[in-house]
C-alpha cells in the first residue's frame, strides 16, 4: 500500500562509479535535471533495467516533473542515513529531497523525489539495532527513568511505504510524537526504520507483506520477550494503517499482551484504492485525472478476475506491486483472523481520514461486537496521521505541520495501563 499523497518518481537501477557517493548523486542530478542529457542519464542504467525504461520514457517523466514543480535550481544540503542520501533541492515551485539509494561498491539503485526530510542527530544512548532474519533494523529505544515501575513496552509497526522510524510524512512525525508522549507517561517504546527504507534492495518480485512488514514486527517482539533485561514487561504492538491491516497476522505469531490498531483497513486493499482514487479525482481532477481512475479500476478488475495468477505481469496490477505481493493479500482475510486474537485490542479511527474510513472502523467493531476486551474510539476531527484538522480532507492536510492529538494519546495510555 503506497500513500497517494507522496510525490514519488520510482526508478530502480544500478550505477557503478568509483566516485564518492555524495558526488555520484551530484553528478547524476546535474546530468538529468540541469544538462537534461537524457541519453547520457539513460546510459547510467544497468542493462537489465535500461531495456525496461526507454530513453523516451525517461525524457517524458523528466518533462512531467518539470511541469509539476518547475526547473531544478540548486541543491541546498545533503544528508544521509546509511545507504540513503537526501539531496535537499530547490525547484521553481517547490523544495523537495532527491532521494538516492546506494548499495555495495557505490552502485546506485534507487531514485525518488519525496517531501523534505528534516535531519536531527540521533541520541546514541537511545539507538538500538535488532537483527531480523539477516538484516539489522535501526531503531530508537526509549526507556523511562528507573523510578517507573509500569513495565510496558510498545513496538511500532509502520504504514505503507518506505518509512523511517518516526513514520515521517512531510514535516509530521506521528510515531515520534506518540513515543515521546508514552515516555513522559512512564511507558517504554521501540520504533525502527522499515526494512524497505534501509534495504530497498531486499524487496523484490517474490516479496510479500510478510517479508515487508510482518516478520520484522514479530522478530522485534521476540527480541524483547527473550531479553532478560525486559523480564516482566508487557509487550504491546501498535500498528498504523498497513501495520494495523496486518496486525491479526502479527498477533498470531508474536503473542503479545495487547494490540493497537490505528486506522487499519478492514476491507480488501484493492477496494480502498478505487475509493481513494475516486475521492482524490473529485477534489482535484488535475492531480488525479479521470485516466488514472480508469487505469486503477482496470487493474483492480484484472486482479479480482480469474485471469490473475502468480505469473501475472506487475504492469497489469495495482501500485506496481508484484503478483506474489497481491496473491498474499488476496488470500488474507483480516476480519476472520482478528477473531482469533486472544488479547485486548484498541481500535482508533480518525473521522477526517479519506484513506481508511469509518466504514472500516465499523467493520472491525461489528466483527468484534462480542469481544468485551476490545476498545473502539472514533475521533471526528483527526486525519490518517491522527492530527486534528478542519474542512474537506485532502492531501494538503499532510503538508501542514501538526502533532498527534492529545485526546487520542490519553486514550492510548489509558488502554496500555489498564
Amino acid at each position: 500500500m503506497k500513500k497517494l499523497l507522496t510525490l514519488c518518481f520510482t526508478v530502480c537501477f544500478l550505477l557503478s562509479f568509483s566516485q564518492d557517493r555524495k558526488e555520484i548523486g551530484n553528478t547524476f542530478i546535474k546530468t538529468l535535471l540541469v544538462d537534461k542529457n537524457i541519453e547520457k542519464a539513460h546510459s547510467y542504467f544497468d542493462p537489465s533495467i535500461a531495456g525496461q525504461i526507454p530513453v523516451d520514457q525517461l525524457k517524458a517523466v523528466t518533462e512531467q516533473l518539470q511541469g509539476q514543480i518547475g526547473s531544478f535550481k540548486t541543491v541546498l544540503e545533503v544528508n544521509n542515513e546509511g545507504n540513503i542520501y537526501y539531496y535537499y533541492s530547490e525547484f521553481e515551485k517547490a523544495k523537495l529531497d532527491v532521494q538516492l539509494t546506494f548499495g555495495e561498491n557505490n552502485k546506485m539503485f534507487g531514485f525518488f523525489l519525496v517531501p523534505h526530510k528534516p535531519f536531527e542527530k540521533r541520541d546514541e544512548k537511545t539507538t538500538l539495532k535488532i537483527k531480523s532474519d539477516a538484516l539489522d533494523l535501526n531503531g530508537t529505544l526509549l526507556i523511562p527513568p528507573s523510578s517507573s515501575d509500569k513495565k510496558k513496552l510498545v513496538i511500532f509497526v509502520h504504514g505503507s511505504g518506505a518509512h523511517d522510524r518516526d513514520e515521517t510524512v512531510g514535516e509530521n512525525k506521528p510515531f515520534k510524537d506518540i513515543a515521546e508522549y508514552l515516555l513522559n507517561n512512564g511507558i517504554a517504546s521501540y520504533r525502527y526504520d522499515k526494512r524497505t527504507y534501509t534495504y530497498p534492495e531486499a524487496f523484490n518480485e517474490k516479496s510479500t507483506v510478510e517479508d515487508e512488514t510482518i516478520n520484522d514486527a514479530v522478530n522485534v517482539a521476540q527480541y524483547f520477550k527473550n531479553n532478560s533485561d525486559y523480564k516482566g514487561y508487557q509487550i504491546i504492538i501498535l500498528g498504523h494503517s498497513q501495520g494495523a491491516y496486518v496486525m491479526p497476522e502479527i498477533a498470531e505469531k508474536a503473542q503479545a499482551s495487547k494490540y493497537v490498531f490505528m486506522a487499519g483497513n478492514a476491507r480488501p486493499l484493492q477496494d480502498l484504492l478505487i475509493e481513494q482514487y475516486d475521492y482524490l479525482h473529485s477534489i482535484d481532477p488535475a492531480k488525479v485525472p479521470a485516466e488514472a481512475v480508469q487505469e486503477i479500476k482496470k487493474q483492480v478488475a484484472y486482479l479480482n478476475s480469474s485471469q490473475f495468477s502468480l505469473s501475472s505481469l506487475t504492469s497489469e496490477l495495482p501500485l506496481g506491486q508484484s503478483a506474489a505481493y497481491w496473491k498474499y493479500l488476496k488470500d488474507y482475510n483480516q476480519l476472520n483472523e482478528v477473531k482469533k486474537v486472544k488479547a485486548p485490542m484498541f481500535f482508533a479511527q480518525g473521522g477526517r481520514d479519506y484513506q481508511v474510513t469509518e466504514k472500516d472502523f465499523n467493520l472491525w467493531k461489528e466483527t468484534l461486537k462480542n469481544d468485551k476486551t476490545a476498545v473502539f474510539k472514533l475521533y471526528p476531527t483527526l486525519s490518517h496521521l491522527f492530527i486534528a484538522g478542519s474542512g474537506k480532507p485532502s492531501p494538503k492536510d499532510y503538508e501542514t505541520k501538526g502533532k498527534v492529538d492529545e485526546q487520542f494519546l490519553k486514550d492510548l495510555v489509558q488502554f496500555i495501563l489498564k
